[in-house]
């Protein structure tokens, strides 16, 4: 498959690096230092599950003048949909599908403005990996895609697309329900990350402290509230499922809200629990917990809140 990876991150990275190694049509889309080693050295994944290996693949900073891809995986951070959004356009031909794998719900529909219909899947990414230095993916854990048409229906795009990965070795599954896969994950997401980042701890410390557990907990059920209101069908059982989930991750795990906090980053607040407050405020179901996580951590949306001047 032609694919045009839109931010190489830590997720569109290692995705992209996989596919490519398995021999894909595939053109990273970076920028700066990191656009600058990868073009020089090529990309190199350290992998603690698949060891490490470097790929040699395009990498640009712009689309302009590239033939039509088959796909675009979409990997930018939620704040940024709507400028990658416009900048994939030169790819972006009749049958082009566009899979953005990002946090939150909303994303698809940002893209679905922007792009026009028929374009915009749904997709879940299940992995840890970040950008350690220019160039350089470091892959942790998971590495698994749920992806799927929005309006449900298997399509040609998405078969190619299943298969490509089965080349790569990606753990990919087709979904005939995205709208439920998105908010399982977001379910989870909001309270993994929330409460990583409000506490500055690691999954050890949030499950091990019965406050921040109930706290976790409460979160959970919230979100569960949100999502059936805005018609995702989730089960009741998706809040003993995330804990279990908490219960089983590594003790130093966290996530990439609490990396982005660590490391003076814009946060992706808005579309995690921000939104959620909003769906909360729009259909008068009360979201306490996931507001206190919002206003907690709303000082630091766009990096550490600078001393404000009397």
């Amino acid at each position: 498959m032609r694919i045009v990876v839109m931010g190489t991150g830590g997720t569109g990275g290692y995705f992209g690096a996989k596919l490519a190694r398995a021999g894909e049509d595939v053109t990273f889309v970076a920028r700066g230092a990191h656009l600058e080693a990868i073009r020089s050295q090529g990309l190199r994944v350290k992998s603690a599950i698949d060891g490490d290996w470097v790929v040699k693949a395009p990498v640009v900073e712009r689309l302009d003048g590239l033939p039509r891809a088959d796909l675009v995986l979409f990997c930018v951070k939620s704040f940024d949909t709507d400028g990658a959004g416009e900048a994939v356009k030169p790819v972006v031909g009749p049958g082009t599908g566009v899979l953005p794998v990002q946090n939150g719900v909303d994303n698809e529909e940002k893209l679905e403005r922007i792009l026009g219909p028929g374009h915009v899947m749904g997709g879940v990414a299940q992995v840890l990996a970040t950008i350690e230095a220019p160039g350089v993916i470091s892959h942790r854990f998971l590495g698994r895609i749920i992806f799927g048409e929005m309006d449900g229906r298997e399509s040609e795009r998405a078969r190619a697309f299943l298969q490509a990965c089965e080349r790569a070795g990606i753990q990919a599954e087709i979904s005939s329900n995205m709208l439920r896969a998105l908010w399982e994950k977001y379910v989870l997401i909001a309270a993994q990350a929330g409460m990583t980042a409000l506490t500055r701890s690691p999954a050890g410390v949030v499950r091990s402290v019965p406050e921040t557990r109930a706290m976790y907990h409460i979160i959970l059920g919230e979100m569960v509230t949100l999502g059936n209101a805005a018609g995702a069908g989730l089960a009741a059982e998706v809040v003993d499922r995330c804990i279990a989930m908490l219960d089983n991750l590594g003790a130093t795990f966290t996530s990439s809200l609490h990396h982005d906090l660590a490391e003076g980053k814009r946060l992706e607040l808005e579309a995690l629990h921000g939104h959620a407050v909003r769906l909360g405020e729009r259909h008068g179901i009360p979201t306490p917990m996931i507001f206190a996580v919002y206003a907690a951590l709303k000082p630091y949306a766009d990096g550490p809140p600078q001393a404000v001047v009397p």
